[in-house]
């Protein structure tokens, strides 16, 4: 059994601001948890992961976030949204949300992939390669719905791999990788904790503790791991963050504000965090 996996869930540009906020903090309390010996991440969290796994260090990332820096324009249309909210709510079985989710995202055409990739490309800044390091990344088959995880061992490149994690449906279209077509890795659970299985001991970034529609809740993924013996924290946003993360999570006139604010978290839950990694 490994001991710790540091979790990191999606939650667009805001959600990936808080995260970011939220490691700084706990970093300069004295609890750095991007050591972990396995780092798991989706969509948003996937960028950050492989950053973090790359060497840059939480309070790199949160100079990034003040100034603003690296910068994507993201823009989501009325009508995206619509038919994004079509296909996650019109089914109350998870199984069916999830292969309807897959057929609009199959059916968008919104953008090539070659866009989806050039974006990647910006938010990680430089990282191209695996890391030395544990460092996987969900994403859903676009067909079947199924839950996969990339990893250095899967042959696929770490962009792709990230950007695979990150293609949310109508927004995006499905990535190809390894023969098949891939979106993102939240839309069945946003931070699919249950992927720490295994972990002594777990601490989860949750900016959006639940996908849209009926999928598993973070926190309550978290509780079934410490169940069958983990310490396990969830983290998502406190009332200050959440405030300031307002409605549209990739609102990125918001970054820096909400970076602090989960800096702030972060540094108040210093002590939980390092009761449950066990520094």
């Amino acid at each position: 059994m490994a001991d710790t996996a540091l979790v990191l869930g999606g939650g667009g540009t805001l959600g990936g601001a808080w995260e970011i906020g939220v490691l700084a903090g706990l970093a300069g309390a004295g609890v750095d948890p991007t050591g972990a010996d396995t780092v798991i991440g989706t969509s948003a969290g996937a960028v950050l992961g492989a950053r973090l796994t790359s060497g840059v260090d939480p309070a790199q990332l949160l100079a990034g976030e003040l100034a603003g820096t690296p910068s994507v324009d993201v823009r989501v249309t009325a009508g995206q949204t619509a038919r994004y909210l079509w296909a996650a709510l019109a089914a109350r079985d998870p199984e069916r949300s999830v292969r309807r989710l897959g057929r609009a995202a199959l059916a968008s055409r919104a953008a090539p992939e070659s866009a989806v990739l050039a974006v990647i490309g910006v938010l990680l800044d430089g990282v191209r390669d695996w890391p030395d390091r544990d460092l996987r990344l969900a994403s859903v088959d676009a067909l079947t719905g199924e839950l996969a995880v990339f990893d250095a061992s899967s042959g696929v490149p770490l962009p792709l791999a990230v950007a695979a994690s990150s293609a949310v449906p109508v927004l995006w279209p499905p990535v190809s990788a390894a023969g098949r077509r891939w979106m993102d890795g939240g839309t069945r659970s946003t931070t699919n904790v249950q992927l720490a299985r295994g972990h002594r001991r777990v601490l989860a970034l949750a900016p959006v503790p639940r996908a849209v529609g009926p999928h598993p809740d973070a926190v309550a993924q978290g509780a079934e791991l410490a169940a069958e013996g983990a310490e396990v924290l969830v983290l998502t946003p406190d009332a200050d963050a959440r405030r300031t993360i307002g409605r549209n999570l990739l609102d990125a006139s918001r970054r820096a504000a909400v970076a602090e604010a989960g800096r702030r978290q972060g540094a108040a839950c210093a002590g939980a965090a390092a009761a449950v990694l066990g520094r």
